[in-house]
């Protein structure tokens, strides 16, 4: 029996993973909020790791106030690095499998292909900064963990795009949404669906893996097919990222090569629009 610790219980794809597992009764789940899993206590958090005693760790929990962190970067950079680097190291120390979640926004947007898991990284914001950073952490203190680079996550629980612009599309008759900055969104189910997959598979092949969901798309093209599944009314127009200006930059480009984790792990990788269906008929 595997002892399965979960950080960022309440985020999004926590929520998933919690959803999921009553479908693996035969692991021991642990769902860990804040107050077990203490991300800006870092002896708070050797001594909770201690305790609980996973085999098993997946690392859902991060600061992921893009625009926030750019004023509260010491906080970003505890919870997304220094945090990540003791979890790293309890995992190698005590033979613990570690997946831990990290972001596009590692990149700086100059790309114009879909980029792999050696694409050269450059953030442009304090996030990606220390999640870049909390990268390396977790590479150099646990070289046999897995990293899963992801982007633009949505779902039922939370905050998310889908969600707001679902709140947006029914308030207002007209909504303006940035259509150069292109990747692809990501439905957290089928990324927590993919992490059990791996945890339970008989391989594990440590280093950075991609997932998202299919599709190369604007968050304008995305706002339109959010409008097309549920149906909406509102009329939706494209405007330059310079027309809604922010704290933190994002990269312009983002979209991920998923050709690694389908090749050693067999994945499936559903269309977005597949994936939007399915958590809109949900809500």
């Amino acid at each position: 029996m595997e002892k399965i610790l979960v950080t960022g219980a309440n985020g999004q794809l926590g929520s998933e993973l919690f959803i999921l597992s009553s479908n693996y009764p035969q692991n021991k789940w642990i769902f860990a909020d804040r107050s077990q899993i203490t991300l800006d206590d870092l002896n708070l958090l050797q001594t909770q790791l201690e305790e609980l005693q996973p085999t098993i760790i997946l690392n859902c929990a991060a600061y992921t106030a893009v625009d926030k962190a750019e004023t509260e970067k010491e906080l970003a950079n505890i919870v997304n690095h220094l945090a990540v680097d003791i979890i790293a190291k309890y995992s190698i120390k005590n033979g613990v499998k570690l997946i831990h979640i990290s972001t596009d926004y590692v990149f700086d947007g100059s790309s114009s292909v879909a980029l792999d898991e050696d694409a050269l990284t450059n953030p442009i914001n304090v996030y990606g900064e220390t999640k870049r950073l909390g990268e390396l952490a977790c590479l150099q203190g646990n070289p046999n963990s897995i990293i899963i680079r992801t982007s633009w996550v949505y779902s039922k629980f939370g905050n998310n795009f889908v969600k707001t612009m679902q709140r947006l599309m029914l308030e207002r008759d007209l909504i303006s949404v940035v259509n150069d900055q292109i990747g692809s969104p990501t439905y957290a189910a089928d990324l927590a669906l993919i992490m059990i997959e791996i945890i339970l598979s008989d391989k594990w092949t440590s280093g950075i893996y991609n997932f998202s969901n299919e599709g190369e798309i604007s968050w304008y093209e995305f706002a339109l097919t959010i409008k097309d599944v549920g149906g909406y009314e509102c009329e939706i127009e494209g405007i330059p990222s310079s027309a809604y200006p922010t704290p933190a930059k994002r990269p312009s480009f983002s979209l991920l090569d998923k050709s690694k984790v389908k090749r050693i792990y067999g994945v499936d990788v559903p269309n977005y629009k597949e994936s939007l269906k399915k958590m809109m008929a949900q809500l």
